[in-house]
């Protein structure tokens, strides 16, 4: 039987379980889909060996609640991932959630009625439901790549996606053990099994630069002290460069080459991502900056490894790519394992990996490293994966999948035209994992969904979409932003250069949280005027409004009851 409702929620994350609270409490019928047997999202998905956060625990958080906030207390820094898990278990109870969601059930397919202005929702347990508005919180990274090698399928023994890492954990102990990638989960699988394996080789493409991480235990003194910060992080987060609650302070022009020197080595030692997000922002645009600071991380490195050979393989070269144009991964003692007798690197960037073949994994030389489990930390589709391998079918139609196979284009990253109301979070041209502390962005992305359908809710609109002028303006402004700075002349997940056919563009907005919030509470205030004169048929929502400009307020389309 299928269940009429005013909004499903696909994805129960940081995102899904915010915007299934928000819309619950303005009264709707809403419902939410997950594909896990629980809630967490990354944090049910990812349970490989080391997952944790990068983001310090007490600004990955929800902030709309004070007490919701000042209830849980962690117990270090960077939590684990059972840590993790256990606070998405405490949101949900505490904002009684879980009977709003079904689990164990994928969305397969949707399809957009233009006749109802209503969405037809199928999934894989078999149920269906009529919604007006569908909202994917899927993640910015869930999609994994899986099947990366030809003969996957032939390996006598346990190969697993750290996105995919079984419940259950797997037997290390005594294996010889092979990872495949050194991107930020690689290396925590990487330095947390080394102990315990009996030989573990690395398979290396791209050198990565890394941070190390000091990651100090809290008890109640320092748990106190950041639970009084909650009102200065609330006011803070939502207004610096990354959501983050430090912000760049610093000019490169403006200080000496002692007094840069003086700062890169305060902010390395402060054991977070902060040498990335709040040392120089020139690093993202000026080459000459950028080397200077890469050439300093590589200097730290390279102190710390000592051997030329794994100095070759490991450390990022000076014509590769700049610090901070990838993901930075946090690290804990990670160089050093490469140290150990039983760990061999062994770069594929030159001599890639061919297959897998039954007995391990076989290089273009022909080479075969025989192995007994292999973890590939080969990565994701970022961004648009998620929702592109649901069968989403909009206006005339029109595929989303269709439709980002051809360019990758939403309006602030929350719409796409030709899908009426059909809202995302995590999703490209919007802040996300790239540059962004995702709780901070994934709460503005699912206040502002709300707000639109509060809106449209009080003035009596059913229907909501882009107008292809307001997404072209959109891209483009994206587009002028990414195109300056280096992050779009490198070669990473951040431009989709890891998926094989997908259209080249910078992922993730790289105007700041700030601006971004800005320029989406333009927006708002652009439409909402319109709200107040119903129509029967689609209209552009006005441009014109007071202390907006016509260029920010990018119009949407509405259709009235």
């Amino acid at each position: 039987m299928t269940q009429r409702i005013d909004a499903l929620v696909i994805g129960a994350g940081v995102a899904g379980l915010y915007q299934l609270h928000q819309l619950r409490e303005m009264g709707m019928n809403v419902h939410g889909v997950e594909a896990g047997t629980d809630v967490g999202g990354t944090w049910y998905w990812n349970r490989y060996p080391g997952a944790k956060f990068d983001s310090e625990s007490y600004i990955y958080q929800y902030l709309f609640d004070e007490k919701l906030y000042k209830d849980w207390t962690w117990s270090e820094r960077f939590p684990a991932q059972p840590e993790i898990e256990r606070w998405m278990h405490y949101i949900t109870d505490r904002l009684d959630l879980r009977k709003d969601i079904t689990f164990s059930s994928k969305v397969t397919k949707a399809e957009f009625n233009e006749r109802t202005g209503r969405w037809s929702v199928e999934t894989d347990s078999g149920d269906t439901y009529d919604t007006q508005f569908l909202i994917g919180c899927t993640g910015m990274l869930s999609a994994p790549l899986t099947d990366r090698f030809k003969g996957q399928d032939t390996f006598k023994g346990p190969i697993v996606h750290t996105g995919r890492y079984p419940k259950g954990g797997l037997d290390l102990e005594g294996k010889r053990v092979g990872v495949i990638g050194i991107g930020a989960t690689g290396i925590q699988v990487i330095q947390t099994i080394a102990p315990i394996v009996g030989s573990m080789t690395v398979f290396v493409r791209t050198p990565q630069y890394v941070l190390p991480m000091k990651n100090p235990k809290y008890g109640p003194t320092e748990a106190a002290a950041y639970k009084a910060r909650w009102g200065e992080l609330t006011t803070n987060l939502p207004k610096t460069f990354t959501g983050f609650e430090y912000d760049f302070v610093h000019t490169w022009a403006e200080c000496s080459p002692e007094q840069r020197r003086e700062i890169l080595e305060e902010i390395h030692a402060d054991g977070s991502l902060k040498l990335w997000l709040a040392s120089f922002a020139e690093m993202f645009f000026d080459e000459a900056v950028s080397e200077e600071i890469s050439q300093f991380v590589r200097e730290k490195m390279e102190a710390r490894l000592k051997d030329p050979k794994l100095i070759n393989i490991l450390v990022p070269k000076k014509d590769d790519y700049g610090f901070g144009t990838h993901r930075v991964p946090l690290e804990t003692n990670y160089l050093e394992v490469y140290l150990q007798d039983n760990v061999e690197a062994v770069s594929v960037k030159e001599n890639p990996i061919t297959e897998i073949v039954p007995e391990g994994v076989k290089l273009e030389d022909g080479t075969v490293y025989p192995l007994d489990v292999i973890i590939m930390a080969v990565g994701f589709d970022a961004g648009s994966g998620a929702l592109a391998r649901i069968d989403i079918r909009g206006r005339d139609g029109m595929t989303l999948k269709g439709e980002w196979d051809k360019d990758i284009r939403t309006t602030l990253g929350l719409q796409k035209y030709g899908f009426p109301n059909l809202f995302m979070t995590g999703a490209p041209l919007a802040p996300s994992a790239a540059l962004c502390n995702m709780t901070t962005c994934l709460q503005q992305q699912t206040e502002w969904i709300t707000e639109c359908i509060k809106a449209m809710r009080d003035k009596g609109a059913t229907v909501c979409e882009p107008t292809a002028e307001g997404e072209d303006a959109w891209v483009r402004h994206h587009d002028e932003t990414a195109n300056a700075t280096l992050i779009a002349k490198t070669n990473s997940w951040y431009t989709g250069s890891n998926v094989p056919g997908k259209p080249r563009r910078v992922l993730s907005y790289t105007g700041g949280v700030g601006t971004y919030r800005a320029k989406c509470q333009e927006v708002g205030a652009s439409w909402r005027p319109a709200l107040r004169e119903p129509r029967k048929s689609y209209c552009a929502w006005r441009r014109k409004t007071a202390g907006v400009s016509s260029k920010a307020a990018r119009n949407m389309r509405v259709r009235c009851a």
